[in-house]
């Protein structure tokens, strides 16, 4: 079965979606911010200030997607914090973006270890599972991640679960995710699109075409997937004209993409 939607219709990966909750910066200094003398009357405070703001760095280029330089910030960090959970969780991302799995694990794991029921943590490496291929391991992780009551965000981890379900060919229970976190947050795009494409596969086409038409009314969530996705669901419908009228948008305003060829070519089944 073809992936499910992009879990993020800015286009970030899915992983990203999954991201440390450390605070993120908009740029990146080419060189590294003035360092104040240490107090050495509190040297403690100093080596949480250094290791801030090395995170924040490593955290910056993880999000521009300069995985190399991100790296090598956070094992700064966690050279002047050995202790820090957060560090040790970028890095499992970070890793897992570079492909090394096995360290990646290890990160993850080393993060656990330090406190077990850090929900972002348990959060990245329930995806890291998924993408590992390794499916039962991961949703008994997302499991655990939905009963902690720390989990302030348990439609993120049902979105997470649900794609990752698909992923698997377990389509009934990953619209039991997808639909419980639709509940949860109604105004997610990446839920409904995702909810969307699974119920268009499973041959529920009507459905599919209620929660693609409210992603669609919103013109600063149109893209030429959510558009793509609307077309495919008017012609299995046997709504020609509809499927025509969504291409002719997509034509017009995403020409160039992989979509609009598809669109072009009649692939509605592919």
């Amino acid at each position: 079965m073809r992936a499910l939607a992009a879990l993020l219709l800015a286009g970030a990966a899915l992983l990203s979606a999954c991201t440390t909750t450390t605070t993120q910066t908009t740029s990146v200094p080419t060189t590294d911010p003035p360092r104040q003398p240490a107090t050495p009357a509190d040297p403690a405070a100093d080596q949480a200030r250094r290791a801030r703001v090395r995170m924040e760095l490593a955290t910056a280029y993880f999000g521009r997607g300069q995985m190399d330089v991100a790296l090598e910030e956070i094992n700064r960090v966690i050279v002047i914090d050995p202790n820090m959970v957060a560090a040790h969780n970028l890095r499992g991302l970070i890793q897992a973006n570079l492909g090394e799995a096995e360290a990646a694990e290890a990160s993850f794991r080393r993060a656990l270890t330090l406190a077990p029921r850090d929900v972002d943590t348990m959060q990245n490496y329930s995806w890291f599972l998924c993408q590992q291929k390794r499916y039962a391991e991961a949703d008994a992780q997302f499991e655990q991640t939905l009963a902690l009551p720390a989990n302030r965000e348990p439609a993120r981890t049902l979105l997470a679960q649900g794609v990752c379900r698909a992923f698997a060919g377990q389509l009934e229970p990953a619209e039991r995710a997808l639909t419980r976190s639709y509940e949860l947050d109604p105004n997610n795009p990446a839920t409904a699109v995702n909810l969307s494409e699974l119920l268009l596969r499973r041959g529920e086409a009507e459905r599919a075409r209620f929660y693609i038409r409210r992603v669609n009314s919103q013109p600063s969530l149109v893209s030429a997937q959510t558009l793509w996705l609307a077309a495919r669901i008017e012609h299995k419908l046997g709504n020609d004209t509809g499927a025509r009228e969504i291409g002719a948008q997509l034509r017009s305003r995403f020409g160039d993409s992989r979509e609009a060829l598809a669109f072009e070519r009649g692939r509605f089944d592919e």
